[in-house]
């Protein structure tokens, strides 16, 4: 399936997780009964869904502590969300972009 996730969906893919925990996403299209690839879930799930994703303007220390690991780092966005608690890979490399 393509196209924007329902909500539906979003239901569905959060008590999979709740039930069955990260990983293994070869096996949540299944256990979830959504039409998705495990990429999808993967991404919906990591992107917007998981709980303790911040939203919202960067903070001006955040920002900082971005651009020096961008010097430090490059494109490493996942290396440099790692640094930033809350905050995704996709979020910082739209961010940056």
């Amino acid at each position: 399936r393509r196209g924007a996730w329902t909500q539906e969906e979003d239901v569905l893919l959060r008590k999979c997780i709740e039930k069955y925990g990260e990983g293994k996403w070869h096996l949540v299209p299944l256990r979830a009964g959504l039409n998705r690839c495990r990429k999808s879930c993967r991404l919906r799930w990591l992107n917007y869904l998981k709980p303790d994703i911040k939203r919202g303007e960067f903070a001006l220390d955040e920002v900082d502590l971005m651009i020096r690991l961008h010097n430090l780092l490059g494109n490493r966005w996942s290396l440099i969300a790692g640094r930033l608690p809350g905050r995704t890979a996709n979020e910082i490399k739209n961010f940056w972009h």
